[in-house]
């Protein structure tokens, strides 16, 4: 800054500069009389005629602001100093195109401002409002803002120095949603703005309306989240104080932290999904979500592309940009193998593959890729005899069976029924809002003696049903229909032409299970979904005895 300026500095706060139509300076007083401010304005001096109007900040030994504007001959900058640390200074150093953003603020119906000085006298009103309130351009510069404008606060503002954003005001039989600020430096009311927000209460309403919407949807998908988790956890979920789920749980807890693949076996309807997912979440892998495979209800011709997915274009039908198939779904995560002795031989050889290091091909790929996945698998066949028979190969057991976890059959847990019983009553209260809250206790005596062949899953079953047919608060025995310890069947059974089953348990377990099949594909024509579904067993389970029938 040369010492002209210098001089000036306490002398002004302002300049003005004049530059004629051949770029020489007309006038110049205060900051503009500076050479070097001189030097940087002239910079660009055709661009500037060209736009007519403008915004410049300059920086030297001061910071300053120069509005400019072209008239017909001349041009014509008007300086003013910003303090060290002004952000308008920095709003207008950055954006070339400053001063078009402020005449948009301006100049625009939705964002303009009225602005009243400390005196509540308007000093400035937008063309658009002048037209609104039918005034003439001017006309309401210098008065009161109350005379001009109607139910104002602007002048409350000016007064208390507080804001009132979000106010109703009504102008010309018309409602308004405003906002009124007061415009303060070191500590001094300046004056106030009145901004019109939104034209009508109305917008805010649907504004509202739409924000409690997505609330609403939040809150929706959030407690969809919270019972995935819960779901998922599995462990709290094992309902029971046997020793036999006592163990089950302890054994689980052990090898969750592991990465050895885990095989669990049981019966139908023993709770081995659950244990899966139990294991799963208390893994450190639990917060990539467990991915499952029914290897009973793979299609035979899409069980490669289900499990290792497929290239863009790999066959007729299939996705432009290929798919992801569950190995790698699962990198990082849990996969879980459910009704594992179903599965194909030809699939057998190919999942030993994957199981050797994790590694595998698209259909229709050539690109080696590889999954980092913990293998637990499930199902309620006998092994050995599948060994035996050649229908599942003796090296993929062991690759499966790095641990053993058996699940305890009903029958093995007795003792746990009335905890069972009253979980899934509680559950099926709050889910369909019934009345049935209570069990008398002559229910427990009756279900134990029960032989369970589709255990948890066909109490649960029983209980809901037996719910259904309530009349009162309470679960009584009578509510329970059609199971087989009722005398209806036990006079069934002794009728001609049945047996009743002697020798081993499990060998009467299976002849009392292939009976209650058989009248059950009676009673519903065959139809084997409403056979599974009455029987509490899994439709693989189903088919496989009826094969073996």
């Amino acid at each position: 800054m040369s010492k002209q300026s210098q001089s000036t500095k306490n002398s002004a706060a302002f300049g003005l500069l004049i530059i004629d139509a051949q770029g020489e300076v007309g006038f110049a007083t205060g900051f503009g009389g500076d050479p070097e401010i001189q030097k940087q304005l002239l910079q660009g001096l055709s661009k500037k005629r060209q736009q007519g109007a403008g915004m410049v900040a300059l920086e030297g030994d001061l910071r300053l602001i120069a509005i400019y504007r072209a008239a017909e001959d001349v041009m014509v900058f008007f300086i003013q100093s910003a303090d060290s640390e002004s952000t308008l200074f920095d709003f207008v150093a950055s954006v070339d195109f400053a001063h078009a953003i402020f005449s948009y603020f301006v100049d625009s119906p939705y964002e303009s401002m009225v602005v009243v000085d400390d005196k509540a006298r308007v000093k400035f009103i937008p063309p658009v409002h002048e037209a609104f309130f039918g005034i003439k351009r001017g006309e309401a510069i210098g008065k009161h803002v109350s005379e001009v404008i109607e139910n104002t606060h602007l002048h409350e503002v000016v007064r208390t120095g507080k804001a009132e954003i979000g106010k109703l005001q009504e102008m010309g039989g018309v409602t308004r949603v405003v906002a009124r600020v007061p415009i303060i430096r070191d500590g001094k009311i300046l004056g106030a703005i009145g901004q019109v927000m939104f034209k009508e209460p109305e917008t805010v309403h649907d504004l509202s309306r739409e924000v409690t919407k997505l609330r609403s949807e939040v809150e929706f998908y959030r407690n969809e989240l919270s019972g995935m988790k819960r779901r998922s956890y599995g462990l709290e979920q094992m309902v029971g104080k046997s020793e036999a789920i006592r163990q089950l749980k302890a054994d689980i807890v052990k090898v969750a932290p592991l990465y050895v693949p885990v095989l669990i076996v049981g019966e139908s309807g023993t709770g081995k999904e659950l244990a899966a997912h139990a294991m799963h979440a208390l893994s450190p892998r639990h917060d990539n979500p467990m991915v499952f495979v029914n290897a009973a209800a793979l299609p035979a011709g899409l069980v490669e592309s289900e499990l290792f997915g497929y290239e863009a274009g790999a066959y007729t039908g299939a996705e432009k940009k290929g798919r992801k198939g569950k190995f790698e779904l699962a990198d990082r995560s849990s996969l879980f193998f459910d009704e594992i002795g179903d599965m194909p031989p030809e699939i057998q050889v190919k999942l030993l593959r994957v199981l050797q290091d994790g590694m595998f091909e698209r259909v229709g790929g050539d690109r080696a890729r590889h999954s980092d996945f913990r293998l637990i698998c499930a199902t309620n066949r006998n092994f050995q005899e599948m060994i035996n028979n050649g229908e599942f190969r003796l090296d993929l057991y062991y690759r499966i069976s790095g641990v053993t976890i058996r699940m305890p059959s009903l029958r093995e847990r007795l003792e746990d029924i009335p905890d069972l019983v009253q979980s899934f009553l509680t559950a099926f209260s709050v889910r369909q809002r019934s009345a049935v809250t209570r069990v008398d206790q002559r229910v427990y005596d009756y279900l134990r003696e029960l032989p369970w062949p589709g255990n948890v899953r066909q109490l649960l079953h029983e209980v809901e049903k037996a719910a259904i047919f309530c009349d009162g608060a309470e679960l009584t025995v009578k509510d329970f229909r059609r199971l087989p310890a009722d005398p209806a069947r036990a006079e069934q059974a002794s009728a001609p032409g049945r047996s009743i089953p002697v020798g081993k348990i499990q060998d009467a377990i299976s002849q009392l299970e292939s009976v209650m099949i058989r009248e059950a594909m009676a009673k519903h024509r065959g139809n084997k979904m409403k056979v599974a579904e009455e029987l509490g067993i899994s439709r693989a389970y189903l088919y496989k005895k009826l094969s073996a029938d």
